[in-house]
């Protein structure tokens, strides 16, 4: 007995499965009576236009199909013959969560900071800063399914500005001028000319990080006719001799006197063996093979060496950000030594051989202001330069058997007394 009716209770249920719906029934206004249960939902739900939900962003708008969960399934099915019912509906959005991450993912971009290019021409570019965007992503999708359950078509993606690190502004900031320093030659000498705005033109451009060393022999190169410099007079031993590259000291020690004025660190500098006309004693960089001038950057941000040339001068300016402080190099001679007697040489014509040059000790000092007070003095360095003893070409007397016409008016005046009484 018992068999039977669990038998006949599930008959029953698949009946009811593939049942239909009572005649004369209407849902939401659409007749459904004598249609199977699938047909009845499939009718009432068609009638529905679709709802959809429009997320905005920062690029537009973005629109998401809903879904609807209703009671449409239950009514078709308990509803009796006759009747006019409504059925209650929500729409929903079922893949909120990974559709609207793949939103905020897409949305999202990273700032960029701005930069700056500084061209072998000694001159600065900048590239502007871009703000980024950041989704958030929780509150993003809190808003969305509130705004579905509140039956709204449209909601806002949470999101938040990112400020570059960089600007153009800081940028501006850390490229100020530093310091500049122009020394003078002559530019009919065009060999030296050539050599000084040859060693200009190689530096002009360089970025010295921070912590950095520059070395004038590594950026320039050796000094030879096949690296471009011609022959000058270069100061060798004591002595001004031709040599490949003359000149080149003089670009060498403008460089130097604008860096320490910059606030650069001189970890390398040597005198030259006599001391020269275009900066005070113990002031120069004297660059060889053998002798370099370096440089260090002590700022937290790099800085920038420009050099500029023409046709009696040049100059480098540094660039960086400014530490408050003033530099300055100050020259002291501590003693002179007098050139001995020149020396006379016989020639074809009269003329200085070697200008004689005295001898000098000296000092330098680097002094550190701020504003007009002196911070600090210390020394910078120390040196000697050799004196120079200067040389006279006369012309040479002619040598002949006539008598030169003072001793033949000497012999004369001598004849004339020796016949007076």
């Amino acid at each position: 007995m018992l068999f039977a009716l669990l038998a006949a209770g599930s008959v029953l249920l698949c009946g009811n499965a593939g049942g239909r719906v009572k005649r004369g029934v209407t849902i939401d206004g659409v007749e459904i009576g004598g249609l199977s249960y699938g047909e009845a939902e499939a009718r009432v739900r068609e009638q529905r236009s679709n709802a959809s939900l429009t997320v905005r962003t920062a690029d537009g708008g973005v629109s998401y199909t809903l879904d609807y969960r209703d009671d449409v399934s239950s009514l078709v099915r308990s509803a009796k013959r006759g009747q006019n019912l409504t059925s209650s509906a929500c729409t929903e959005w079922v893949n909120a969560e990974t559709e609207l991450a793949a939103l905020c993912k897409k949305t999202a971009r990273d700032p960029v900071d701005a930069k700056v290019f500084f061209t072998k021409q000694g001159k600065f570019f900048y590239t502007p800063e871009r703000q980024g965007l950041c989704c958030d992503y929780e509150k993003s999708l809190a808003a969305a399914l509130a705004a579905v359950r509140g039956g709204k078509t449209r909601v806002a993606l949470e999101t938040r500005a990112v400020q570059p690190a960089v600007t153009v502004q800081a940028l501006k900031e850390r490229t100020q001028r530093l310091a500049s320093f122009v020394n003078y030659f002559d530019g009919a000498n065009a060999d030296r000319s050539h050599n000084i705005v040859l060693a200009c033109t190689r530096i002009c451009g360089t970025i010295l990080p921070a912590g950095g060393e520059f070395s004038f022999n590594a950026t320039v190169g050796k000094r030879t006719e096949e690296n471009g410099f011609r022959t000058a007079n270069v100061i060798f031993e004591g002595e001004f001799v031709p040599g490949v590259g003359g000149g080149v000291c003089q670009a060498s020690t403008t460089l130097m006197n604008c860096a320490v004025r910059a606030g650069l660190c001189v970890s390398e500098s040597r005198p030259h063996s006599l001391s020269v006309s275009y900066v005070p004693p113990s002031c120069d960089a004297m660059v060889s093979e053998y002798s370099d001038l370096r440089l260090v950057n002590p700022y937290a941000y790099p800085v920038y060496i420009a050099a500029e040339t023409g046709k009696s001068f040049v100059r480098f300016t540094v660039y960086g950000l400014p530490d408050g402080k003033r530099y300055a190099l100050e020259s002291s001679v501590t003693e002179r030594v007098a050139p001995p007697p020149e020396k006379i040489i016989e020639g074809d014509e009269e003329k200085t051989v070697r200008a004689e040059k005295e001898g000098i000790a000296s000092e330098s000092y680097l002094c550190v202001y701020e504003g007009e007070r002196l911070v600090s003095r210390t020394l910078f360095r120390r040196d000697r330069y050799a004196v120079v003893q200067g040389i006279k070409q006369v012309k040479k007397q002619e040598q002949s058997g006539q008598t030169p016409p003072l001793a033949a008016d000497t012999a004369q005046k001598e004849e004339k007394n020796s016949k007076t009484p």
